[in-house]
């Protein structure tokens, strides 16, 4: 399985798949057309498109991505009426093959209603759209802080080699506001090498690892009590945490 990122608008990713075997080429998430055709040229083909929400700068290639190459288009059974051009519905936990690469869908609702991530689980990678980012989570926008931690909660119990590779190159931004509440972890310290190194030579910090994330992402340390005590609510419950902590994301 190769993935390779592409950079689309001013910072999101999209991500092509190619399954050798097969010959299976596949694209998630084509923000814009003439980006993802950069890549898929080189393969002379696209099989399937893989949605994980409907957002514009998610799905804005999808139509004549699919005109030119014929793809097929995967998305949750949910966005059937708001995701351009859908040919399959999927489904919570169901698993699907694009080629010889098979993947589970996880519902993961809170950024928006019907946003999901896709896990292959043999080669232990999920794409995460815009709910668990390097070091950060989604806005909220029609789903619950409840939501949107139990999914993350979702993403955090995969095995901690999985790669994630997201929907935003935000890292930078989401390191600073990690560090400023949790100043003494030491991960997220070293963690700022690499991603100086990374915006040096203009390469994406995606992707990323469980295991990472788990150390160094303060949405995903909601059971850390110095987390709690540095956003000035001891021994609050962990949805409570979260809530404060996206809360406060959202004005940082």
């Amino acid at each position: 399985m190769i993935v390779e990122v592409i950079p689309c608008l001013s910072d999101n990713y999209s991500y092509l798949i190619h399954e050798k075997e097969s010959n299976t080429v596949s694209i998630i998430d084509p923000s814009e057309f003439y980006a993802c055709e950069e890549i898929i040229k080189k393969y002379k083909k696209l099989d399937f498109i893989l949605n994980t929400h409907h957002h514009s700068d998610h799905v804005d290639g999808n139509l004549m991505l699919k005109k030119k190459y014929g793809s097929k288009i995967l998305a949750f059974g949910m966005e059937k009426d708001r995701i351009p051009g859908i040919d399959i519905l999927l489904e919570e936990n169901q698993t699907h093959k694009i080629g010889n690469l098979e993947f589970r869908v996880i519902f993961t609702p809170g950024h928006t209603k019907g946003h999901i991530a896709f896990f292959f689980m043999k080669e232990k990678i999920i794409f995460t759209g815009d709910t668990l980012f390097s070091l950060g989570c989604g806005r909220i926008f029609e789903g619950t802080h409840e939501e949107m931690f139990n999914s993350l909660n979702k993403i955090k119990n995969l095995p901690p080699e999985t790669k994630v590779y997201c929907g935003h190159e935000y890292t930078k931004n989401n390191y600073e506001f990690c560090l400023e509440y949790d100043k003494d972890n030491t991960f997220l310290k070293k963690k700022k090498l690499f991603i100086d190194q990374k915006l040096r030579d203009k390469s994406p910090t995606i992707p990323t690892t469980i295991d990472d994330e788990l150390k160094t992402n303060i949405f995903l340390r909601c059971d850390n009590e110095s987390v709690k005590k540095n956003i000035g609510i001891n021994n609050a419950s962990d949805i409570l945490t979260f809530k404060k902590l996206r809360d406060l994301k959202d004005s940082f």
